[in-house]
């Protein structure tokens, strides 16, 4: 099963270490559905995504499913495309 976990719901302004890691920790809890084997993540509407908030949030997603079972969409904004590419994530 795929789950989609769209990033607005916790603010379009995703900016610091704690709040990235509380993020992760809700998601595992509501956001993660028992029979879960991939995910997308929709960026939309994120106006700011700091590379502390994603590796708080996308490197234990994606140890947790594989990198092959995480995609990531709506990721045209230059923030977060700036922030993938310093974690080496997406191609970017």
């Amino acid at each position: 099963m795929t789950t989609t976990i769209f990033l607005k719901k916790f603010g379009t302004m995703l900016i610091s270490r704690p709040a990235g890691r509380e993020v992760w920790l809700a998601a595992q809890a509501y956001s993660l559905p028992e029979g879960t084997d991939s995910v997308v993540v929709d960026f939309a509407e994120v106006v700011v995504l700091s590379p502390s908030w994603a590796d708080e949030f996308l490197t234990p997603l994606r140890e947790r499913f594989g990198e092959e079972n995480v995609k990531l969409q709506n990721t045209e904004n230059l923030s977060v495309q700036a922030t993938l590419r310093s974690l080496g994530i997406g191609g970017f």
